[in-house]
């Protein structure tokens, strides 16, 4: 990390010790990208753990900080409803969102319309189908790994992280392998604001969505008068509960299949390799023990916390932690600050591979909404882990990170590696 960013870490602590304990807002997407929010979640734990204040850029609400808090909400979709929206969202894309046809997603759906349709793509992640994907994920792990150059810097996200969870959401869609890049990009698209990973202005944005809603609703007119396959298009446009969608519910459930298919999973296999670098006695571990693979992962998962938040609407005024959040408030639920709650996890900072009960983390959240996918992400990371450690005694970090520009999104633009040599 250089100077610069040294400073800004430094002030930013600094800063978060300092002001009126009201002042503080997580939700700075600047903070994210240095990785130097911590303090802010660290004090608000121990201060002020259900935390209300207007931001600049999100307007007004709650920051859920502890982990017992957190559930409490997570877990209570009678009064903490996600049909408003499952992310904080800046008052400039509120804005830009009023300008267009709004639809619905199953995971921004209450019950009984939530549980149906995520019933209808269940099957896609299912036991039994994950078990018959298992191999061909391994196929595919293994291919990326043995092209990637020896004795040469790459950028592990664009070759490694990004290649295997194309690969595999493009089979889930039954897209065509040489366009899954396009998934890709339109998850970026997605995700980042205007002026950010590749998304130029908002009207930027606008185009690559209509292109990505045009080629899904082709998708959709082709399946929906074919037999059905065991694709999620096919799902969406076979089941019961979803063949009557409007356009718009079709393609927001889109955006969240591609958006929760992608970031997840490819910023813990970026995040596996960081980790694993900044504490190189669990890397020894690994390397002793590569049976450590499936606990590494699961505590990578909690470490990295991939998604920062997810956000509700109270429906009801309810009382937590001696507050009282009114009907109508926005509360956010930050999994990433539940995932470093002292009183929940011992020594929660550090990373350990070994820990006694590693899958003891809130990164999937909790409840109706609990990630439909994370066994798939699970097995991706567990596999692309089993080769790496096959093939390559180090993943040698170079130097840090660029992280994404995002209070959703916690994950890595970049991240330079070089591999001596191979096993």
């Amino acid at each position: 990390m250089d100077d610069g960013s040294v400073d800004f870490k430094e002030a930013a602590a600094a800063q978060a010790l300092s002001l009126p304990i009201e002042a503080l807002d997580p939700a700075q997407a600047e903070l994210f990208v240095a990785d130097a929010f911590w303090p802010i979640f660290e004090r608000l734990r121990k201060e002020d753990p259900v935390h209300f204040i207007d931001s600049p850029t999100y307007g007004p609400f709650w920051s859920i900080t502890r982990w017992n808090d957190i559930m409490a909400v997570d877990s209570n979709h009678q009064v903490f409803s996600s049909a408003d929206g499952i992310v904080l969202q800046t008052l400039e894309a509120k804005a830009e969102s009023e300008k267009r046809p709004r639809g619905s997603s199953f995971i921004a759906m209450d019950p009984p319309g939530h549980d149906v349709q995520r019933k209808t793509v269940s099957p896609a992640v299912a036991p039994a189908n994950l078990a018959a994907m298992s191999p061909m994920i391994r196929e595919r792990a293994g291919a990326i790994l043995d092209a990637l150059p020896i004795g040469e810097e790459f950028d592990w996200v664009d070759l490694v992280s990004k290649e295997l969870t194309a690969m595999t959401l493009a089979t889930l869609f039954d897209f065509p392998q040489e366009d899954r890049r396009l998934l890709t990009h339109w998850s970026d698209m997605f995700t980042n604001a205007p002026g950010h990973g590749p998304a130029k202005s908002w009207e930027h944005k606008r185009q690559e969505a209509d292109a990505c809603f045009a080629r899904f609703t082709e998708l959709w007119n082709e399946r929906v008068n074919a037999e059905p396959k065991f694709d999620l298009v096919s799902m969406l446009a076979h089941g019961p509960d979803t063949r009557n969608s409007t356009q718009t519910d079709y393609h927001s459930n889109v955006v969240l299949l591609i958006i929760g298919g992608n970031d997840t999973t490819r910023n813990t296999i970026s995040g596996s390799v960081y980790a694993l670098n900044k504490n190189p006695g669990e890397y020894d571990k690994l390397r002793a023990n590569p049976s450590l693979v499936g606990s590494m992962v699961s505590e990578t998962i909690r470490w990295q916390t991939p998604l920062a938040h997810m956000a509700r609407t109270a429906t009801a005024d309810f009382e937590l932690g001696g507050k009282t959040i009114r009907k109508g408030d926005r509360v956010a639920m930050w999994y990433v600050s539940g995932n470093r709650d002292e009183s929940e996890v011992e020594d929660p900072n550090a990373y350990r591979i070994d820990r006694e009960r590693p899958r003891h983390h809130m990164s999937f959240g909790f409840g109706i909404h609990r990630c439909v996918g994370n066994r798939l992400a699970e097995l991706q990371l567990t596999i692309i882990w089993e080769e790496i450690m096959k093939r390559f005694p180090e993943v040698r970090l170079l130097r840090e990170p660029t992280r994404t520009h995002s209070v959703f999104v916690k994950g890595y633009e970049t991240l330079p590696v070089i591999i001596p040599r191979r096993t």
